[in-house]
């Protein structure tokens, strides 16, 4: 059974906040949510046409899945485990299999899976049922390394795919063929040997937590930064999973593409890293708790375009994505000052995104389009809400950090921001509280919302702060007019 969310829990949330108990329901659900997301793509493997999913597909997804039911701590019928979650759709009792089923970025190889089976996309063609067969295939890699990391001996046959093979929390082999290869992956006491046609074995040696090490030129370990506080588990810098971003599809804009790092950004990432616990602490011990709690892997992406790369770039960009909550896409960040409101940034969005499974909040229209401070283009309701919900916890950062600082030129730096988001939201709440379509809980959590404006507001920045604020956002609400001559929502 999914959670339900107690009036406390909304009520923190409405505030940009979370407890404890809060954030591990939002937790609870999510896990929940994708165990059961990979039953969906079981089921719909075991009921896809043979000419999309050959029975030898689906033979080899039950062997997948038996190893990790075995890596989960065995003792359940393989042909039951393969047709639900293993055990419980909780994640208080955590297993190698647990952990590799609960990862952020295996949301997204579900969903391509999903879309991949959907017997509503219209016939099987050849190009799909190739990428289907090779989405499947990662479900070998990620069994494989469960039960590596569990300890059990296994000989199984992998898929690379074009030219490398990924085997999450690991690493990646770079193989000696260039397009897709059958790799042989042998784990006997501790270590893997695999094997390839054409090539050397390959002998690698699992470390506890993330990363392994190999003499081989061939191999890339993967990469994870300290534990954002003491006591927390290693951070996974993850450039090396294939699904890390969307394949294929439209980005926007200022979004750039996934990168691999290099030794001088993986430097970079620390360096920031080191400091970001502190400058989260300046706004607020909630912000750092909601941090350790949500935050599972970091993604990087490349400087986005148009913007100065290497060591003093100005320019950053960031996203999270629905499907891998836990994960959070950034450019190298270019301070920890900086980063940290891009945690707060970003973990708002997953908090109000993981919300809205739970409970309906609206129930408006995807057609109509409002004017919001912070993008040039009009904005449906839902994403009206997001940005000014994500804005609102900057506000309440950034006043808090001002409120702390020792340097004067950090206060105001701080203040400046403030001010800017404060007056952004408060832009954006008329048409938020205005809107018909929200629902009983719905306007519960956009008026906790306008409470927490109002008392922000009590304290309010420098005057000149807000002068300049107030003049930012007129400013883009009259370019905004001009770019677009369709009127205005009538909630406008």
């Amino acid at each position: 059974m999914l959670p339900a969310v107690t009036g406390r829990a909304l009520a923190e949330l409405g505030r940009t906040e979370g407890g404890p108990d809060t954030l591990a329901l939002l937790v609870r659900d999510q896990d929940t949510r994708r165990l059961l997301t990979l039953r969906a793509v079981l089921d719909a493997v075991d009921g896809a046409d043979d000419t999309l999913c050959p029975p030898r597909a689906r033979a080899r997804m039950r062997e997948d899945w038996a190893l990790l039911v075995e890596a989960d701590g065995g003792g359940t019928d393989p042909a039951q485990g393969f047709k639900g979650p293993p055990r419980s759709s909780s994640a208080a009792r955590r297993s190698p299999a647990r952990d590799r089923l609960l990862h952020p970025l295996i949301g997204p190889w579900a969903g391509r899976c999903l879309r991949g089976l959907d017997p509503g996309a219209g016939p099987p063609d050849e190009e799909r049922a190739r990428e289907l067969a090779r989405d499947l295939a990662h479900f070998g890699a990620v069994a494989a390394v469960a039960a590596a990391r569990a300890g059990i001996s296994f000989t199984v046959r992998l898929t690379a795919r074009d030219g490398v093979l990924a085997l999450p929390s690991l690493g990646a082999l770079h193989t000696a063929e260039s397009g897709d290869a059958v790799v042989e992956v042998v784990h006997r006491r501790g270590r893997l040997t695999v094997r390839q046609r054409g090539a050397q074995d390959v002998v690698v040696h699992p470390e506890n937590g993330i990363g392994a090490w190999s003499g081989s030129l061939a191999w890339t370990p993967a990469y994870a930064l300290p534990g954002l506080v003491p006591g927390a588990a290693p951070m996974p810098l993850d450039d090396l999973d294939p699904y890390r971003t969307a394949r294929g599809g439209r980005r926007h804009r200022t979004m750039s593409g996934p990168a691999t790092l290099d030794e001088p950004e993986r430097k970079r990432w620390a360096q920031a890293w080191a400091g970001t616990a502190g400058a989260l602490a300046l706004g607020g011990e909630n912000r750092l708790t909601e941090a350790v709690t949500l935050l599972r892997c970091l993604v990087p992406l490349a400087a986005p375009p148009g913007t100065a790369t290497g060591e003093g770039g100005g320019g950053s960009c960031s996203a999270t994505r629905r499907e891998a909550f836990g994960a959070l896409l950034s450019s190298t960040p270019p301070t920890a000052t900086v980063f940290a409101a891009t945690l707060v940034h970003e973990l708002n969005h997953a908090k109000l995104a993981a919300l809205g499974e739970m409970v309906v909040l609206h129930q408006a229209d995807a057609g109509e389009r409002y004017f919001a401070p912070w993008r040039p283009d009009p904005r449906p309701y839902d994403g009206l809400l997001q940005g000014a919900y994500a804005h609102l916890a900057l506000a309440d950062h950034h006043q808090r950090c001002a409120l702390a600082a020792v340097r004067p030129a950090d206060r105001e730096a701080a203040w400046a921001l403030h001010a800017r988001y404060l007056t952004q939201v408060g832009a954006a709440l008329p048409a938020l509280v205005g809107s018909p379509r929200l629902t009983a809980v719905g306007r519960r959590f956009v008026d906790a919302m306008v409470a927490t404006h109002q008392r922000l507001a009590a304290q309010p920045a420098p005057r000149g702060h807000m002068v300049r604020a107030q003049a930012y956002v007129e400013a883009a609400r009259t370019l905004w007019t001009q770019r677009h001559a369709s009127p205005l929502s009538p909630a406008e």
